[in-house]
């Protein structure tokens, strides 16, 4: 295509792929002898090429289609899979340099590369792993290694609720426990709220905690935000806190003059995670870490056992001694011999089209009626959806908006994911495939908009609406029965108004009533507990700071925002300060309960997330 920098025509990718093949037969050919032992008769090449044709290669998600806009999509180049070919016949073991010092040079050749690319000193050190999930437990455990040594109880790491899934999951299994890691809101840009952190490092470190890492974000997955990397360096260094950004899907942005700008301050970070088969066009699998201190990557991870203690000498590098596999593929073959053919000018050129792209996208949608903006376009990243009527419900639309997306994915003519924002469900476009033209981004776009409205009585009605007055009127008749928790306590808070009796039954299996006096403190800010709280009599005031946001009483529900799980239980930590103002009866329930109740029931979900949306957005 001709404007498609990274594209080539057939006979180019034949002359490549001939060139390769001829190269692996040449080596083939020269190992001596036959092999060792050989059982069985050896199959039909040709029919079992036929099968993998029929009936396993159709059968997957196409990323590297031209109208495949869901999830982060990614499409290789023909010259980077002939390096995973030739990684793969030639059978490299790249973890030390005396087996690889070829390939070993190469990898150090492209981490230098990368290391240029985002302003990292000389010193500084890399590793290239399977992806951004491999990179980011890398770089936790780099950093607790460096700082802290083995766990410790008192550490604790800051993330924002638009963190990948992947630093949770790594924190999980390097043994955090979920009252370590901080779990920030984020402010209308979905960047991690500065003055939040800075307070949640200063209420830890005056309960004796030690604040030890900060994960910022070049680039969500959900909106493709970039938090403010130099004011959060500053706050980072002034504690001698590590500051890692995941850079898995922006990063590389950092190529063009306009990626450069937004992500300023990236060069500061104590380590940086990267992905080329993102932005670089890479086929699965390679990610990569950076690590500014070079020297600490290796401390964290050199291991010498006995039948590992041959010389390397002063200038080779084992990557082994870099991460955790000891045995691995050369996987920097593919990323300079694509770069190699393309030259770097073809991927910037790439990148920029991709991002013009999703603010022509953004264009397209404002201007469209039938269409609502819900974030901005960020590096490649736009979120919308198709609006509704005007007296439709807020459920009926995000029902209206799944039924699309489902429809879409089924019909193979393009694929859109979704997410949540402020508890709504939205349509996300990720122009990240080098293939994608405008014509396939107006494709997806009029898919949408065009998308037959569906009439609420075949999505299903909401449960009525009572008043206030009723709700609370149907709780005192209730609570007349005991002192118990009964389900009136819950049916007074409209979230709930209609949960069954049975899922009310077992939200209530484990809770308890307290009693709080006048002036008594039921949560502070940044507490760690996460209990979800009904008001069934009293009155409290929720403060930030000296700043009452809000006053709750009977009907009302609070802690909803801490009992949400984030990943792996982690979770927000409590995000205000609540005070009875009278002496107050509540119901307590545990988390856990509430997440099980959320799990079952969209709908609760959606009410429940949508109220900790709208109450993270008045703390700002």
């Amino acid at each position: 295509m001709a404007d498609d920098p990274l594209a080539l025509d057939r006979d180019a990718m034949r002359r490549m792929g001939y060139r390769v093949v001829d190269l692996l037969v040449d080596r083939i050919a020269s190992l001596r002898g036959e092999p060792i032992m050989r059982t069985g008769t050896p199959g039909d090449f040709d029919a079992a090429i036929d099968r993998l044709s029929t009936d396993v290669l159709p059968f997957v998600g196409h990323f590297d289609h031209p109208r495949f806009f869901g999830y982060i999509p990614g499409a290789g180049t023909w010259p980077a899979a002939l390096g995973d070919l030739i990684a793969s016949a030639t059978n490299i073991d790249s973890g030390a340099w005396r087996e690889a010092a070829g390939p070993s040079q190469l990898e150090l050749t492209v981490l230098d590369w990368f290391r240029e690319w985002i302003g990292y000193p000389s010193e500084a050190a890399g590793v290239l792993v399977s992806g951004g999930s491999a990179a980011n437990l890398t770089a936790i455990a780099c950093a607790r290694e460096a700082l802290v040594g083995p766990m410790s109880p008192d550490i604790v790491a800051y993330v924002s609720d638009q963190t990948h899934s992947s630093v949770a999951r790594a924190a999980r299994h390097l043994g955090f426990r979920p009252d370590q890691i901080r779990v920030l809101a984020t402010d209308d840009r979905f960047r991690i709220r500065v003055d939040d952190l800075e307070a949640a490092i200063e209420a830890d470190l005056a309960a004796g905690r030690l604040p030890f890492l900060v994960n910022a974000n070049a680039g969500t997955t959900n909106t493709g935000a970039i938090d403010d990397l130099p004011a959060i360096a500053r706050i980072c260094h002034a504690r001698g806190a590590w500051l890692h950004v995941d850079g898995a899907y922006g990063a590389f942005a950092v190529l063009t003059e306009r990626g450069r700008s937004l992500l300023d301050g990236l060069a500061l970070a104590d380590s940086v995670t990267l992905d080329p088969h993102k932005w670089l066009a890479m086929p699965f699998e390679v990610g990569c870490l950076m690590v500014r201190d070079g020297a600490a990557l290796e401390r964290a991870f050199e291991l010498h056992p006995e039948y590992l203690s041959e010389s390397i000498g002063s200038r080779g590098v084992n990557f082994a001694d870099r991460g955790l596999q000891l045995t691995r593929a050369s996987r920097a073959i593919k990323v300079w011999l694509a770069i190699q053919t393309f030259g770097l000018d073809a991927f910037r050129s790439a990148i920029d089209r991709a991002m013009d792209l999703a603010v022509e996208a953004q264009w397209r949608i404002e201007a469209d009626p039938r269409l609502e903006l819900c974030s901005p376009a960020s590096l490649g990243v736009v979120t919308f959806r198709r609006r509704g009527g005007p007296d439709d419900p807020p459920w009926h639309v995000d029902r209206l908006n799944e039924r699309i997306v489902s429809s879409l994915a089924a019909s193979g003519e393009v694929l859109l994911t979704s997410t949540f924002i402020g508890g709504r469900y939205v349509i996300r476009l990720c122009i990240l495939n080098h293939t994608s033209r405008l014509d396939d981004v107006l494709f997806a776009l009029d898919r949408v908009a065009s998308a037959a409205p569906t009439p609420i009585e075949s999505i299903g009605t909401a449960v009525p609406t009572p008043d206030r007055a009723a709700r609370q009127a149907a709780t005192q008749s209730e609570q007349a029965r005991g002192g118990r928790p009964v389900a009136g306590d819950v049916r007074a808070v409209e979230a709930f108004e209609g949960a069954t009796d049975a899922e009310l039954e077992q939200l209530l299996a484990s809770a308890r009533v307290e009693r709080v006096a006048g002036g008594e403190t039921v949560t502070e800010r940044w507490a760690r507990a996460r209990t979800f709280y009904l008001v069934r009599s009293g009155r409290l005031d929720v403060r930030i700071e000296d700043r009452v946001v809000n006053v709750l009483g009977p009907g009302d529900a609070f802690g909803e925002v801490a009992a949400i799980d984030w990943g792996r239980d982690f979770s927000y930590g409590r995000t205000a300060t609540v005070i009875a103002l009278e002496p107050t009866v509540l119901i307590a329930i545990p988390a856990a309960s509430l997440r099980a109740l959320m799990s079952v029931s969209p709908t609760i979900d959606r009410a429940i997330r949508r109220v900790a949306q709208e109450r993270l957005a008045a703390a700002r």
